[in-house]
């Protein structure tokens, strides 16, 4: 297992892993990060933000998932955890809390707080993220553009 940070030759695996994921949740829907326009490019995307930054973990030469941190609130040092989608195959590894540790300790360097969007049924996903010391927010920060979430979290970072 394998962490590392994007490579363009990466963004075609990713796009898939998130959309098959997103399909398989009946999510392939507007106002879910299935049709973010950055989906096909996301090495460049991130690669082109001050203070971000995306990952890949490969298992077995193979890249099975990845999370990315980027600004939401550069004023209020927010970031916001992005994209952390695992392939099936890949799940229940643990590398879920890897690659959560890795965005994290990025995220340490340059934030304050870290957001992320994402949906009550999704479970498993929302015990990570409440393990992770995240707190469950009654609405969407200010500049949410996921609108099909409806769970939204805040991290204190600790700087």
């Amino acid at each position: 297992m394998l962490i590392r940070e994007i490579q363009i030759k990466d963004n075609e695996a990713i796009k898939k892993i998130i959309q098959n994921s997103l399909e398989s949740l009946g999510l392939a829907i507007p106002g879910s990060a299935y049709f973010d326009p950055q989906l096909s490019h996301l090495q460049q995307y991130y690669s082109g933000l001050a203070q971000a930054n995306y990952w890949i973990v490969e298992h077995e030469g193979q890249v099975v998932g990845g999370v990315g941190i980027a600004p939401f609130n550069e004023q209020a040092k927010i970031c916001e955890l992005q994209k952390l989608y695992l392939s099936p195959q890949a799940q229940g590894l643990g590398l879920a809390n890897q690659l959560m540790e890795t965005a994290l300790a990025f995220a340490q360097k340059h934030y304050n707080y870290c957001y992320l969007e994402t949906m009550h049924e999704l479970v498993a996903a929302c015990r990570l993220y409440e393990k992770f010391d995240f707190t469950l927010l009654a609405e969407p920060l200010e500049g949410s553009e996921h609108s099909a979430m409806d769970a939204w979290y805040l991290k204190h970072l600790n700087n």
